[in-house]
């Protein structure tokens, strides 16, 4: 019976480290009532190959296959919200994606140097009232060396240990973090960004907090 009751007590512990964490300021509300209209931007990708499997693969390779899951997280997260904006009754608006990234082009901020702007300065150049950023880490994802060719020409990047990803909003004002959810997705689940997206999202759906309902 103690058995029991010590293997239930640790498999709760294991659900429970394994369960997404949301930050939320205390005055978001007050922070954000006047928010209309956010941009998503294109995901920061950090992927982690096996040893074997990097000598396989250019630095320039990984940083076009790191970008390029990148700007697809972006579309998926954008079509994400679109197509559920009736359901969840949305009380801001989401910048199309082109122009958000047409705007930072124009400004010479690219995939690579992206990171070296303020979040209050990139929602004051895209004309928004907070941006949204995504920062996914994927662990092992290849099978072989191989798979980052493949994943470059078709999206998909083979079998995935652990994807550990966030969103967070942090409002224009003074770039400052508003809201923040860590998940930890496993299996393959990251096998390339439809599912990844989708797995986040809808985990993360209930707690956005820019739903309405």
């Amino acid at each position: 019976m103690k058995r029991s009751l010590f293997a239930l007590g640790l498999l709760a512990l294991i659900i429970t480290s394994c369960g997404p964490t949301i930050y939320k300021a205390q005055d978001f509300d007050s922070r954000t009532a006047s928010h209309k209209i956010v941009a998503i931007l294109p995901a920061d990708v950090i992927i982690q190959l096996r040893p074997n499997e990097m000598k396989k693969t250019s630095a320039e390779q990984l940083r076009e296959t790191e970008q390029k899951t990148g700007e697809s997280i972006q579309d998926k997260m954008y079509s994400w919200f679109l197509k559920r904006s009736g359901k969840f009754k949305y009380t801001v608006t989401f910048q199309d994606i082109s122009r958000t990234n047409a705007l930072l082009s124009q400004a010479g901020i690219t995939y690579g140097n992206m990171n070296t702007r303020t979040k209050d300065e990139l929602a004051k150049l895209l004309g928004v009232d907070a941006v949204i950023s995504t920062r996914a880490s994927m662990q092992k994802p290849m099978s072989d060396g191989a798979a980052v060719a493949i994943g470059l020409l078709v999206g998909t990047w083979g079998s995935t240990n652990d994807v550990q990803t966030s969103i967070s909003i942090n409002e224009a004002t003074k770039g400052d973090l508003v809201w923040k959810y860590d998940y930890n997705a496993s299996g393959s689940v990251g096998s390339n960004p439809d599912r990844l997206v989708d797995a986040l999202m809808r985990n993360c759906s209930k707690k956005f907090p820019y739903n309405a309902r």
